[in-house]
């Protein structure tokens, strides 16, 4: 039997599997998760066994595991190491969603005449690990795996990966491999096939604005005493100009420009603004002056509010001038900015930008390193030409404004570029509610995985 007709002959037990992984709601974020985040580590780890791994195990950390897994059938063949996370996003505002978040439906949908399932996590990233699992189950029932795989998938990726440096400098000799497969980004289109090349970084803050020593009331104080909302909300303002360009001091230092060349080349990936502005259902675009969307969200670093709050937000009126402000603030880089110069940059600056009335308080939560990843090796090469043998048309190398920290950290300490082999689309609502992922995409995943595994061996032994 040929893997494809075996992925054929099981679809209906991989989609079913998939979907008793999203039942598990694994919110690395939220301690209340905790058990769940262990139970979706062990699902993982039986998954792995079942699908004919050697080995399978649970790699304690000092927070969630880490779980690894291998098949070597011959040390002198190529080795594939496939990165992923079983841990979600929270799904808060739950009810915002059109269906319970862990408890995953398939719709139809324009984009998806085909139905999409509907759960948190099933793009980000438990639809697209577990593609790996499964095409890994189907080389192996197929008697056609033609490379060495190895398997790590963290449980703490959407809290800053904290404990996987720690873990990869320590297990350099077991995670030693050819290529790094990771399946955590997105496509242009099931039409416009597309591979990540290159990926921004991040600064997370939090900060916090205190005025008075209480709440006071707003009539026998308001005017006299400053409202650190209001004082918050003009240091946010003041820091992006008219042009949206960012003011901290020395923000742009390191910003690795793009010749005019390699700007022109990233524009022609298939971009259509209109279509854009309606999926969103906006009626303009925002953002950096003399740069396009395509620029904006692929090669230029960012200064966005992700929360603000203070005061009294509860039903009815309270007129209240409230003691304390807060902001979460993430700021996307790109090379070669680092991400500890720049919160320390952003700490300074916001410190500096504080009146007197008020005293602040700067936080950084976590961080990681901007990426840009070659489109002439092997690796990518095997990615395309399995990405053109499925789709039927060659895919566009793209950046993608997201986040993976630890591509920069494989580069570094395990010496191979990671190529980015996201089966996922921008409308997925990654981090919102109604995430979703396409039942073609999943499928479609796992038929190209197992062709890339082809392709670099052939392409290895060249």
């Amino acid at each position: 039997m040929s893997v494809n007709q075996f992925i054929q002959d099981h679809k209906e037990r991989f989609l079913n599997e998939l979907l008793d992984l999203l039942r598990i709601p694994s919110v690395s974020a939220d301690p209340k998760f905790k058990d769940e985040v262990f139970k979706a580590a062990n699902f993982v780890k039986e998954s792995l066994i079942n699908a004919g791994a050697d080995t399978a195990e649970i790699c304690e950390t000092a927070g969630y595991p880490i779980v690894y897994g291998e098949k070597i059938i011959d040390p002198a063949l190529p080795t594939v190491l496939v990165y992923g996370h079983y841990d979600v996003q929270p799904a808060d505002p739950y009810e915002l969603w059109d269906s319970p978040p862990f408890e995953p439906v398939i719709k139809k949908t324009k984009i998806h005449p085909e139905g999409a399932i509907f759960a948190r996590g099933s793009a980000d990233d438990k639809g697209q690990f577990y593609m790996h699992v499964k095409a890994f189950e189907a080389m192996m029932a197929a008697g056609e795996l033609p490379c060495n795989v190895k398997f790590m998938i963290e449980g703490e990726e959407e809290v800053g990966s904290d404990n996987l440096d720690k873990f990869v400098i320590e297990n350099k000799e077991k995670l030693k491999s050819d290529v790094i497969l990771i399946s955590d980004t997105h496509m242009i289109s099931m039409q416009d096939p597309s591979i990540t090349v290159g990926l921004r970084g991040m600064a997370y803050m939090e900060v916090e604005v205190t005025g008075s020593n209480r709440d006071l009331h707003s009539g026998t104080y308001g005017g006299a005493v400053a409202n650190p909302i209001n004082v918050l909300c003009d240091m946010i303002a003041s820091m992006k100009d008219e042009n949206e360009h960012i003011t901290i001091p020395g923000f742009y230092d390191k910003v690795q420009e793009l010749t005019a060349e390699q700007r022109s080349r990233l524009n022609e990936a298939p971009f259509d603004l209109e279509e854009y502005k309606s999926k969103l259902d906006i009626n303009e675009v925002h953002g950096e002056k003399g740069y396009t969307t395509i620029e904006r969200v692929g090669i230029r670093p960012t200064l966005d509010v992700n929360g603000i709050w203070g005061g009294y937000i509860g039903e009815g009126a309270k007129t209240v001038l409230p003691s304390k402000a807060y902001a979460k603030i993430s700021m996307r880089l790109v090379p070669d900015q680092d991400w500890k110069e720049i919160a320390k940059l952003f700490e300074d600056h916001f410190k500096s930008i504080a009146p007197a009335s008020v005293k602040v308080k700067v936080k950084s939560h976590h961080g990681g390193a901007p990426a840009v990843v070659s489109d002439t090796s092997v690796g990518y090469q095997a990615a395309e030409a399995a990405m053109e043998e499925t789709f039927g048309k060659r895919p566009v190398p793209t950046r993608e404004g997201g986040s993976i920290p630890i591509v920069a950290l494989f580069q570094k300490e395990l010496g191979s570029d990671p190529i980015l082999f996201g089966f996922g689309l921008d409308t997925d609502a990654l981090h919102s509610p109604n995430e979703h992922y396409g039942v073609q995409n999943y499928f479609i995943g796992i038929e190209t995985i197992a062709a890339f595994f082809r392709h670099f061996r052939k392409l290895s032994e060249a």
